[in-house]
């Protein structure tokens, strides 16, 4: 069985516990104007052009099939509506300069899992394992229950990260090989939520519901967005859902635009110009407000 994997790092620590492994899975429901992994957002793989590696050889203009790349004023322009993705990526085979990248690549879950295994020395050492993310994960949800399968029957600890928006199928089927879930939460009002991410949160809702009733370890995860997540109103939605559920550990990623050349990169736009980084001090208050509240709270 293969899958598509953009990126797989080694020696994480602030995505589960312990020292772990990042396989980042491509494809995603959500359409979060704040992701900052837009790359993920597609299942296929991607033609990725940096523009600070271009040397201005041409290769890759005399090369494409669509005339998708063009050279006008001095610089290479790429047509992402004009470009198929074609299998030859002939331009990315004549870029010596690594300009012309493919993101996302189909492995084998034996590929996958080889790769993981490498780490296990780290894992004994430090209580890690590996950790699931993307995109969502359960997008590739059958290429994703063969992996898990596999890393439990090497003894190693799995999370799984997800935004929540999955069948039900895919979350039931992962859930006796997954050690931990880190889910988000991010808008709990229908309409604001439906805005901000393309998509219903009342499945998302379901699913963590579903997960507390089973007894799954659960971490949840919340993005801090300047004017959209932060609000008083989001916050006290965010501690109801969190105690219907009996849980009590949340992991705050506060907003920034490191992600924001991957737009570019990819040919996307990218919305949230207008946002700029919270202070510490605003970050701290974030953390002792859920502290108060009796919830063991982590800035990542």
């Amino acid at each position: 069985m293969k899958g598509i994997v953009f990126n797989i790092q080694h020696y994480a620590v602030h995505d589960g516990p312990g020292i772990r492994t990042l396989v980042f899975l491509k494809g995603c429901p959500l359409r979060c104007q704040w992701c900052c992994n837009p790359e993920s957002q597609q299942v296929e793989p991607q033609l990725r052009y940096f523009r600070s590696r271009c040397k201005l050889c041409l290769d890759c203009v005399a090369s494409c099939p669509t005339a998708s790349i063009s050279f006008t004023n001095g610089e290479i322009h790429r047509s992402f509506d004009l470009c198929n993705q074609c299998r030859s990526k002939e331009c990315v085979e004549l870029c010596n300069h690594d300009a012309l990248t493919v993101t996302g690549k189909a492995m084998t879950a034996r590929e996958v899992t080889d790769i993981i295994a490498l780490d296990i020395p780290f894992y004994r050492n430090s209580g890690g394992g590996v950790t699931f993310s993307g995109g969502e994960p359960l997008f590739q949800y059958e290429f994703l229950l063969e992996v898990l399968r596999k890393c439990k029957t090497l003894g190693i600890h799995t999370a799984v990260e997800t935004c929540g928006w999955a069948s039900r199928k895919a979350v039931r089927g992962v859930l006796a090989f997954t050690d931990l879930f880190q889910f988000d939460l991010k808008i709990i009002d229908p309409d604001m939520h439906q805005f901000h991410t393309g998509k219903s949160v009342h499945p998302i809702l379901e699913n963590l519901a579903f997960l507390a009733s089973q007894n799954a370890e659960i971490w949840i995860r919340f993005p801090l967005i300047p004017g959209i997540t932060d609000t008083p109103e989001n916050l006290t939605d965010v501690i109801e859902i969190m105690s219907r559920n009996d849980l009590r550990h949340i992991c705050l990623e506060p907003y920034h635009n490191l992600g924001r050349e991957k737009y570019e990169e990819h040919g996307m736009d990218y919305q949230l110009d207008r946002l700029g980084p919270y202070s510490p001090d605003q970050i701290i208050g974030y953390r002792d407000f859920f502290l108060e509240q009796g919830i063991m709270c982590e800035i990542l």
